[in-house]
């Protein structure tokens, strides 16, 4: 009788608990606190993975202690190594790992609404726009099969859609799989270093990523995407007005200029923002991609650049980004700076790099984000050795990373010269 009675109790108070949760909303999680981080175990991982010697000492005896956010933290599309890129989970954990300015890449639909997705066509490898049949038969190219030689393809772009249609789909980990048969095996595809641990996850317009990065306190740096449409969209939207547009959003929602670092890789959208939005010109960020784009560039031989770092400062870029191997090199066993970076600081340019933990483990040399340093790159520790170059030797404005919280831990343990001034 007595375990009768124990059992209705238990039963009862389950079911009010039901019902007061069904009677009263779901309260959203609470908001990173505007200076605090949550580093986790990460960081305290790679110092682990250094060779013995003076930095793992000094950053040995950093570990434990408290953490603030910092503006040499930059969430690359908040946290993808381990949350769906652009997702409000994305950004959430970066805010909560200390990211000081949190990445949008800007895209736009077919309503010319702004959204947050890595490239204009990326769908078919970031959401789950193939298993979606109302919205893959939309897609520029629909899936097909892999099979004779043939890999599986796929190709959905936002400009395919409208905003609302997009704000259907879930985000997962950037990924397919090229031998798939059906859209789920190709949506299953991702790399092995990667989790779908935290997926799906929510993808965001524009201005809802800015109203969920203001609620964090924290400072946007949006990247205006190269359109993979002819320009103007449907014979009416321009270039400018994309650029427009995405300017228009942070002044709508009532977002201080300096709080922004609206990016491009075309110059001529960082030139257009100085000439038609002085106030957020001055902190537009040229994406440096002329290693792909413009024959003959080497970042070892300034000559070969064109324009120059003088020639792009008296244009009034004040930024300028390459990817990490650019700032560095190797001599005598050690991680040095580029000319790459001595000519972009005798010119008076600040430098933004990206981006960290994009790559897999480090063991063999680290890959394209480390090409010109892969023979002193052996474990993932020496993402620290570099960090330590970028923030102490070549002083770095701010660092893009996929973890931000190893971002956070070195700018709050090492903090150069370099890292404070990249906070006010």
């Amino acid at each position: 009788m007595r375990k009768t009675l124990l059992i209705a109790m238990v039963l009862s108070t389950c079911l009010v608990g039901q019902v007061s949760e069904a009677q009263e909303p779901t309260a959203p999680a609470a908001a990173p606190s505007m200076d605090k981080a949550e580093i986790g175990v990460r960081p305290a991982y790679l110092v682990d993975q250094l060779e013995d010697g003076d930095l793992k000492s000094r950053l040995s005896a950093c570990l434990g202690q408290p953490m603030a956010a910092s503006d040499w933290s930059i969430g690359h599309r908040g946290a993808p190594l381990q949350f769906p890129e652009h997702s409000r989970e994305s950004y959430t954990a970066a805010a909560r790992q200390g990211a000081g300015i949190i990445e949008c890449d800007v895209a736009f639909t077919q309503d010319r609404e702004l959204v947050c997705r890595h490239a204009q066509c990326d769908l078919h490898t970031t959401t789950d726009i193939l298993t979606r049949p109302d919205l893959s038969a939309k897609c520029s190219v629909p899936f097909s099969p892999a099979g004779e030689g043939r890999e599986a393809e796929a190709k959905c772009c936002t400009s395919d859609i409208t905003l609302a249609e997009f704000k259907t789909l879930n985000a997962k980990m950037d990924g397919f799989d090229p031998a798939a048969s059906t859209p789920e095996e190709y949506q299953g595809g991702i790399a092995n270093w990667r989790t779908t641990l935290y997926a799906p996850g929510t993808v965001m317009s524009h201005a809802e990523s800015i109203a969920l990065v203001k609620s964090f306190g924290r400072k946007f740096t949006p990247e205006l995407k190269a359109p993979e449409v002819p320009m103007p969209f449907e014979g009416e939207y321009s270039q400018d007005d994309y650029g427009r547009a995405l300017i228009k959003a942070y002044l709508d929602a009532g977002v201080p200029p300096g709080d922004v670092y609206p990016q491009s890789f075309n110059l001529d959208d960082v030139r257009f923002w100085i000439r038609e939005f002085p106030e957020f010109g001055a902190q537009a960020v040229y994406l440096d991609g002329r290693d792909e784009t413009q024959e003959g560039f080497d970042p070892m031989k300034p000559e070969s650049f064109e324009p120059s770092m003088q020639a792009l400062a008296d244009e009034g870029v004040k930024i300028i980004a390459p990817p990490l191997w650019m700032l560095v090199t190797e001599r005598d066993g050690e991680i040095v700076p580029s000319p790459y970076a001595e000519a972009a600081k005798a010119a008076g340019l600040d430098m933004i790099a990206w981006s960290l933990e994009r790559s897999g483990p480090l063991a063999e040399g680290g890959g394209w984000y480390y090409q010109s340093i892969n023979d002193v790159v052996s474990s993932d520790g020496d993402m620290l050795n570099l960090l330590d170059v970028l923030a102490n030797d070549i002083g770095v404005r701010g660092v893009f990373s996929d973890w931000p919280a190893t971002t956070t831990f070195f700018a709050n343990c090492l903090k150069g010269e370099s890292t404070d001034s990249a906070a006010n």
